[in-house]
Parts: C-alpha cells; sequence; structure tokens
C-alpha cells in the first residue's frame, strides 16, 4: 500500500487493538474484488457489518453513471457472486451484511446471497421509500421504493441492538441517566391474563419511603405497602418475580411517582422499538438527504443519487455497537463513513470504516466529503487514504531491473 491521508501528514503508526488488529478508518482506492482479498488476512472474521450499494444493472444512461450499471446479467452475478463469497469470510460470526438493489435484479441476487450465506440467515428484505414523487416518464410502474437485503452471518449468535430509529419512538424516551435514554412505564401489569389468579407468584408487595426514593422488598414500618390492585381493587400482577425485581432494583431501574394520592410503581424502559420492513420517513429521501446534503457538503453537484445518510445511519444503529468495524467495498461519494461518523458523535462510540472505491472522481469525492464532515462537525477523529499497489508497475520495476 500507498498509505496517507493526501490532507495531512502520513501517520508514523497505525492505530491497533489489543488483539493487533487495525483500528483506524481507511479509504483504499483499487478494484474491490482485489481490495476484499487483501483485507482478509488483517480483517477476517473482524467485521461486523458490510453494507454496500452495489451497481443496480438497470440500464442506466452512461451520462448519469460513473459506473457499470449495463453489465451482460450473468456477469453481474458473477461478479457480485465473487465479491460477496469473500466479504462473507470478512465478518464476524454475529456479523450482518446489508445490500442495497432496486427490483431489476432483486429476485436473482435474493437466490445468490441465500446460496451463499444461508437462506436460514435471511433476516428479511426492507423495502425504502426514497423517492416518493416516483418517475413521471415510467411507461408502467413509477418506481419510489427500493430494497436492502439483510443477512446474518449466523442468526443463531446474535441480534439487534435496542434503539428507536423512528422520531415519533425516539421522543417518548424523554429521560436520561448514565446509561441512556428511558421511559417511565407502569410496572402493574394490567391484563386479562395476568391477574393475581393467572400469575400468583408475580403479586407481592412492594415497600417505597415517605419520600418516594427509596424502594424495598423488606417490609419497613414507615414505607408504604405498594400492591399490584387497580382503582376498582382488581388484583393484578407486576413484571417480574420478586428476584428479578430485586436484582434490577440494585441497579436503580425503578422509580415511584404520585399521581394525585396513588403511588405508582415504574420501571426504566430503554429506548427500543419494534424494527418494521417497510421504511417511509422523510428522512430516506435521497433527494433531500442524498443529493441535496452533498451538495451542501461538497458546494457542488458531482455525484448522482447517493443514498439518503439516514438510510445507511439507521441500519448503523440497528446493527453495530460502539467498537465495530464498519465495510463498504462500493464506496461511491462515502455515505457510509459519513454514518459512522455521524453516529459516533450521538452516541460517543469509536466505530470504524473501511471504504473501498475504484472510480478516481469517486474517490476523490469520498476523501473530500469524509474530510470536510471531519472538519465541520469538529469531530476528533482521522483517516488514512491508501491504494493497491499497481502491479503493472511492480512488474516494470522487475523487468527494468
Amino acid at each position: 500500500y500507498n498509505v496517507g491521508t493526501g490532507l495531512k501528514p502520513v501517520p508514523t503508526e497505525i492505530k491497533r487493538d489489543q488483539n493487533g488488529t487495525i483500528k483506524e478508518n481507511l479509504i483504499i482506492k483499487g478494484n474491490n474484488l482485489l481490495a476484499l482479498y487483501s483485507l482478509k488476512k488483517q480483517f477476517a472474521k473482524k467485521i461486523k457489518l458490510i453494507y454496500i450499494d452495489p451497481p443496480y444493472n438497470t440500464g442506466g444512461d452512461a451520462n448519469i453513471f460513473t459506473y457499470n450499471n449495463n453489465f451482460n446479467h450473468s456477469t453481474w452475478l458473477t461478479f457480485m457472486k465473487n465479491r460477496l463469497e469473500v466479504a462473507r469470510e470478512l465478518l464476524r460470526e454475529d456479523g450482518f451484511i446489508a445490500i442495497a438493489i432496486d427490483h431489476f435484479e432483486l429476485g436473482y441476487l435474493l437466490v445468490l446471497t441465500d446460496e451463499i450465506f444461508g437462506r436460514e440467515n435471511r433476516l428479511g428484505i426492507v423495502t425504502i421509500l426514497h423517492n416518493p414523487k416516483g418517475r413521471n416518464l415510467a411507461k408502467f410502474f413509477s418506481e419510489n421504493s427500493e430494497f436492502m437485503l439483510v443477512y446474518a452471518k449466523n442468526k443463531k449468535l446474535t441480534s439487534f441492538c435496542k434503539v428507536a430509529i423512528s422520531d415519533k419512538a425516539r421522543k417518548t424516551f424523554n429521560l436520561y441517566d448514565e446509561l441512556g435514554s428511558y421511559r417511565l412505564d407502569p410496572f402493574m401489569r394490567i391484563r386479562h391474563d395476568s391477574t393475581r389468579k393467572n400469575k400468583p407468584k408475580f403479586f407481592y408487595p412492594i415497600y417505597v419511603s415517605k419520600d418516594l426514593k427509596k424502594i424495598s422488598l423488606k417490609k419497613q414500618d414507615d414505607y408504604y405497602k405498594i400492591l399490584p390492585i387497580d382503582n376498582k381493587g382488581n388484583e393484578y400482577s407486576w413484571k417480574t418475580l420478586p428476584a428479578t425485581f430485586e436484582e434490577r432494583n440494585t441497579k436503580g431501574e425503578y422509580e415511584v411517582v404520585k399521581e394525585k394520592d396513588k403511588i405508582i410503581i415504574c420501571n426504566k424502559y430503554r429506548q427500543q422499538e419494534v424494527i418494521k420492513n417497510v421504511w417511509t420517513d422523510q428522512k430516506y429521501q435521497s433527494e433531500f438527504h442524498g443529493t441535496n446534503l452533498l451538495k451542501e457538503i461538497l458546494g457542488r453537484n458531482i455525484f448522482s443519487y447517493p443514498k439518503s445518510l439516514y438510510t445507511v445511519l439507521d441500519t448503523l444503529k440497528i446493527m453495530t455497537n460502539k467498537d465495530d468495524i464498519i465495510l463498504d467495498f462500493h464506496a461511491g461519494s462515502g455515505t457510509t463513513g459519513h454514518a459512522v461518523l455521524a453516529l459516533n458523535k450521538e452516541d460517543g462510540g469509536n466505530r470504524k470504516f473501511i471504504l473501498v472505491e475504484q472510480l478516481d472522481k469517486h474517490i476523490d469525492i469520498c476523501k473530500e466529503r469524509i474530510q470536510k464532515v471531519l472538519e465541520k462537525e469538529n469531530i476528533a477523529d482521522s483517516f488514512i487514504y491508501c491504494e493497491l499497489a499497481k502491479w503493472n508497475e511492480k512488474a516494470k520495476e522487475y523487468i527494468v531491473g
């Protein structure tokens, strides 16, 4: 590799974790198949998420697309197969891969990815409303959505992070402590199947101090005795058994509120949401949060159809933790790198990205974008720019020598 940032002095030392794995943001110029094989030695089984937005192979106008978007069908499948097979080897056992695609190759790609990652590891197909206006000149359906195929390396060994990605859900978590945001939910479970008769072990007294600050299962003479009984005298149950309550209580997971004359025990419900497979929020629209955002960052419009930043950002929230490595070997304008930096700033994480791109125009945009995001957002991070060694130049050296 020829290593350097292009904009800052070459670092004297590559940062690594305790296992010797490189922990730097990398932007790599070169053929992505060769790059994937080059990365194997260092990053095999160490990547938590691979996010890619490959050519959709829809026969796009050459004036619009600067990459090959008009493969022969079988060539496109071979192109994808070769890269996905080695990409799988880079994933951690609890890792994920997310692939953006439209309807044109969706069915064929689905069969291919089922073969490579295992049908049993397919987590779903997410439909994303990225262009509500659609295409005005469409002869049949006017396309306004695209898809994201999501697979786990091993479905049994992983899970999604507990996060809320919709603005509506996030706003309900309006309280904060050292562990993050939460909301207060009543600890009493009022359901027809959660009565004292049906769940007798979940019916027990909880004692609360007069100032409402101390909560205990031990009887205290000067404490309030609280039972899961509603205003009509119906006996229900608490959400957990006494032992579980006691364990969580020592961690400060309960609070007491007083409404009129009634004392209510509440549990801290941490930020989370059931993730749907249809994303329609305005933030996923590529015109506003892809094209216009990139134009705002660079000061000019020179890249066609970049992804919405929030499509990638929410994917990262769902599938990565604060110290993970994310790979995108169809880097384009660098949206994935931008999303990694944005999420780190939001949650204090130290995720690192590896971006691979071959085209000169794209790699220049990618570097400029990441550099400007670092500067404008005042982010204390950096990246290293690398180029795959050119075989022809090396061969010429041997011949001349």
